[in-house]
């Protein structure tokens, strides 16, 4: 069926030497217009269609006398816009050109044009007539004198011909459009996925697939032009504490701040690529002064102290930068990016915001922590840790009052492994976390084991990480080990820093709240060598103050630590608190603290830490002495927390 949308072409044109024949054409298709549509009508009724009642029938007939002003006519048709759908075209038009020269003109302008041969004559085999003008799809041969029918038909058929070739050309565009639409598309969509698979998604810089392959390339332009190029790793020190303080959405977008400062540092032919997490890499193009990449690292820095402003806080980041060189350093990627790593730690190790160039010294103490972390998974496994004890005193009456779980590594090969080298490994690998829950564990096993075994009820501290305290379930962890071990609250008591306390005041309040609540006493350890807001630490739900070993070793030389120790003492009786003096060592340091009205203590002067067996002989040899756990100090956090707690 026709389409309103398409024009409706019924323009002929007649090119005949003979004034009679066109005049019998128009009797035929032209002035009988009626007829006409009867007859277009019944054909397509034939087909099953019927004509839109908006489109007339009738033919638009022009006239030409020969083949030069036939051709004429259709030049000036198509100019015009208003092409026509076919030509009745009579084969002998002497003087000019005979049938078939006018429609190979015909065409050469208008290839659309539908051809109807009239003759009277047989002068050309159709055959002939085929092979020199080639489209035979548009041809048709009349024989003269024809018949009325047979003009009418072909007229009606021709036009409809040229109407659907229309259509179909409409139809093959639109297809065309679509298909070049949707391959742009494709072809879109695949440049983004060559992109997202050689770039990293977050900071849009290039990942490590890309970065081996520039690193590749540069290693070749070094080689040719015989000069050396450099490798730069750098590591954002404490990163780890705005995902835990501000969540990882704040992480994300100072990770997308520092990749944009590190665009701005680095050169053009220069590469800034995302390892992953909070790792960079930068690589410096060969060049012949061997200071540009330290010069490179040093505006890394500079660039850095500027503040970004992340959900209403200024964050601070300061970058750990290691340096390696091509081919001096390393001569594979391998092994030029293990090293630039291996100098980023040992900048670590000086500090942080600083770099520091790979020696071949770097390299060992890099793969001491890689196996150090493998062998601290292989311990969790084997149970190779293990908790000493060390007893907390009385200052005044010399009588135990409970004891410091803490942590020791004795290492199959290598003896007793110092906390100060493995633990600071295990927070960096994210060990810290797994390890601290079995310290919880095994501290209320052991402490419930010597209930049972008829020792006199101890109370057990355990010290607990900013990351483990920050993780979210600490107090599921905590609840757990006690309903594991058999073992009430009261017997358990939290150390955490002041720092961890303070990094978020708000959210340390809601979980010591929670923990104080269950019955557990809370601590703050290595006072004084913080920062800690009087208004928060009057809310905070604490029941003892842990006095840094720092002052109490030189406390009775050193007057300005006197002062202090017996500050944070003033203090904490203030605020109802107990005080444990840390790392007392010699019995005139144990005076002064009487002297002062410190609490507690522990220190080499009454004992070092112990393992459970020897602590528990310890205890046994002091049982003419009942450990001190009448004095409620759980109730007075209680009564705290109904004083204090803020408002909801």
């Amino acid at each position: 069926m026709l389409k309103n949308s398409t024009p409706v072409n019924r323009r002929i044109l007649i090119i005949d030497d003979n004034r009679d024949i066109h005049s019998d054409f128009r009797k035929v298709i032209g002035d009988d217009i009626d007829d006409a549509v009867k007859l277009a009508a019944a054909e397509l009724a034939l087909l099953g269609e019927s004509p839109p009642a908006a489109i007339s029938l009738g033919f638009e007939i022009d006239s030409a006398f020969q083949g030069q002003e036939g051709v004429a006519r259709v030049q000036q048709a198509l100019n015009e816009g208003k092409p026509y759908a076919m030509a009745f075209v009579d084969m002998r038009m002497p003087p000019g050109w005979d049938g078939l020269e006018t429609i190979e003109r015909l065409w050469a302008i208008d290839p659309d044009v539908q051809i109807v041969i009239c003759s009277a004559h047989s002068d050309y085999d159709w055959t002939d007539v085929v092979a020199r003008l080639h489209n035979s799809d548009k041809l048709l041969v009349v024989k003269k004198p024809f018949e009325a029918i047979e003009v009418r038909q072909c007229a009606n058929s021709l036009t409809r011909k040229w109407q659907n070739e229309r259509i179909v050309r409409r139809q093959v565009e639109t297809l065309e459009q679509v298909v070049t639409a949707r391959t742009h598309g494709l072809e879109t969509a695949n440049k983004q996925l060559r992109h997202l698979a050689t770039h990293d998604a977050l900071t849009g810089l290039p990942n490590r697939v890309l970065m081996d392959d520039r690193i590749s390339q540069t290693i070749v332009l070094a080689d040719r032009q015989a000069q050396s190029f450099a490798v730069i790793l750098l590591d954002l020190d404490r990163f780890k504490l705005v995902n835990d303080s501000l969540g990882h959405r704040a992480g994300d977008e100072l990770l997308k701040v520092v990749a944009q400062r590190l665009r701005s540092v680095a050169g053009d032919i220069d590469t800034v690529a995302r390892l992953g997490g909070d790792e960079f890499v930068l690589i410096v193009t060969p060049h012949p002064d061997p200071d540009v990449p330290r010069q490179i690292a040093r505006r890394i820095i500079e660039a850095m102290q500027a503040p970004v402003r992340i959900a209403g806080v200024d964050v601070h980041t300061s970058p750990s930068i290691g340096i390696a060189f091509y081919p001096d350093d390393a001569s594979s990627i391998e092994t030029l990016l293990a090293h630039a790593d291996a100098a980023m730690y040992f900048a670590k190790e000086r500090g942080r915001n600083n770099f520091q160039c790979f020696t071949p010294g770097m390299n060992a103490a890099t793969q001491e922590k890689v196996r150090l972390e493998s062998d601290m998974r292989v311990a969790l496994e084997q149970k190779q840790f293990e908790l000493h004890y060390q007893p907390k005193i009385n200052v005044a009456t010399g009588v135990m009052h409970g004891a410091e779980a803490l942590l020791r590594w004795h290492h199959p090969e290598r003896g007793a492994i110092s906390p100060g080298e493995f633990i600071p490994i295990a927070e960096e690998c994210g060990l810290i976390g797994t390890i601290g829950a079995w310290v919880v564990r095994e501290a209320c096993r052991q402490a419930r084991a010597w209930q049972r075994e008829g020792l006199p009820p101890l109370r057990v501290a355990v010290n607990l990480s900013a990351s483990q305290f920050r993780q979210g379930d600490i107090v599921e962890i905590i609840s757990s080990a006690l309903d594991d071990a058999g073992l009430e609250a009261r017997f358990l008591e939290v150390e955490l820093t002041e720092s961890v306390v303070m990094s978020d005041p708000e959210e340390s309040v809601a979980i010591l709240e929670k923990l104080s609540t269950m019955g557990v006493l809370v601590s703050v350890d290595d006072f004084g060598t913080g920062y800690s807001s009087m208004s928060y630490l009057r809310r905070l739900p604490i029941d003892k103050l842990k006095i840094d070993r720092g002052f109490i070793s030189e406390v009775v030389s050193r007057p300005e630590d006197a002062s202090i120790v017996r500050a944070i003492v003033s203090l904490a009786h203030s605020l109802k608190l107990k005080v444990v003096a840390e790392g007392v060592e010699s019995s005139e340091q144990l005076e002064f603290l009487k002297a002062l009205g410190c609490d507690q203590y522990q220190g080499f002067h009454f004992s070092p830490a112990l393992p459970p067996a020897k602590f528990e002989a310890l205890v046994r040899s002091q049982r003419s002495a009942e450990p001190e756990l009448s004095e409620s100090d759980a109730g007075r956090t209680h009564s705290k927390l109904a004083v204090y707690r803020p408002p909801r």
